[in-house]
C-alpha cells in the first residue's frame, strides 16, 4: 500500500537510506509520518516512533491510529535511545535536530558501536562537528547526500560503525563524502558551508582557506 501523504524532500532522503525489511527508530519523531511511511510500504519488519515529549507523541499515535499500522509502528517516550534496546533495531534515524544533541545522542548508547547497525543523521546546524566526533569513535560515513527543503539545503549521512578511528582533516568536516561535480543539491548545500566559513574567518584566516578550497571543487571556473 502506497502513502496517501508525502514527506518533504529532508525526510524522503532519510528513508532513502533505510535498508529493506529494517526494525527501525525514528528518534524525535513528532508526527510519526516517517516511520508510518515506511510500514505502509512495507520496507520495514517494525518501527519505533520515539520522542522525549509527550505531545509529540501523541501527534505520533494520531498517524499511527489513522493509516493502521499499529502492528508495525509502536511509540516509545523516552530521551533519545535511551529507552530503546539493541535488539529493537537495525536502522536508526536521528534527523531534524543540532549536531550537538546528536552527539549527546549516540554518546549515550555504546550498543551503537556494531557493525550491523545503520545511523542515518541529519544535522540541522554543525554538520562538521558530528563528522568529526563520528570519526573520532570509530564510525564512517557510507553515503552522503544534500537535498534543498523549503528553499534551505540540508545534508544526510548514513553512517556505520567500522571500528577504525580514522583521522580526518578539517576540510573534510566541511565536505564529507559529497559529489559536487555530479549533484546541484551538493553544490548548494557546499555553498552554504563557504558562506559560514567566510562568517569565521573573521576571527581566523584558516576559515577563508577552507571556504577558497571548497569553492574551487563546488564551482570551478
Amino acid at each position: 500500500m502506497q502513502s496517501p501523504f508525502t514527506l518533504d524532500s529532508r525526510l524522503s532522503l532519510c528513508v532513502g537510506f533505510v535498508r529493506a525489511d529494517a526494525k527501525l527508530a525514528d528518534i524525535g519523531t513528532d508526527h510519526a509520518y516517517l516511520p508510518v511511511k515506511l510500514a505502509l510500504e512495507g520496507r520495514v519488519k517494525s518501527a519505533i516512533a520515539a520522542d522525549i515529549n509527550p505531545e509529540p507523541l501523541s501527534r505520533g499515535r494520531q498517524t499511527i491510529e489513522k493509516y493502521g499500522v499499529q502492528d508495525r509502528v509502536s511509540t516509545r517516550l523516552c530521551n533519545g535511545l535511551e529507552g530503546i534496546s539493541p535488539e529493537e533495531v537495525t536502522d536508526i534515524v536521528i534527523a531534524g535536530m543540532g549536531a550537538d544533541t546528536i552527539i549527546g545522542i549516540i554518546s549515550c548508547a555504546p550498543w551503537l558501536k556494531d557493525k550491523t547497525k545503520r545511523l542515518i543523521l541529519q544535522p540541522m546546524t554543525k554538520g562538521e562537528r558530528l563528522i568529526k566526533h563520528l570519526y573520532d569513535s570509530g564510525f564512517e560515513i557510507t553515503e552522503q547526500k544534500c537535498c534543498i527543503a523549503e528553499g534551505k539545503p540540508y545534508t544526510v549521512m548514513c553512517v556505520e560503525y567500522t571500528g577504525n578511528t580514522t583521522p580526518c582533516t578539517e576540510l573534510f568536516t566541511y565536505t564529507g563524502k559529497l559529489h559536487p561535480e555530479s549533484r546541484e543539491e551538493d553544490r548548494e548545500f557546499l555553498r552554504l558551508q563557504v558562506r559560514l566559513l567566510m562568517k569565521r574567518s573573521a576571527a581566523d584566516v584558516k576559515y577563508k582557506e577552507l571556504a577558497e578550497i571548497i569553492t574551487e571543487r563546488t564551482d570551478p571556473q
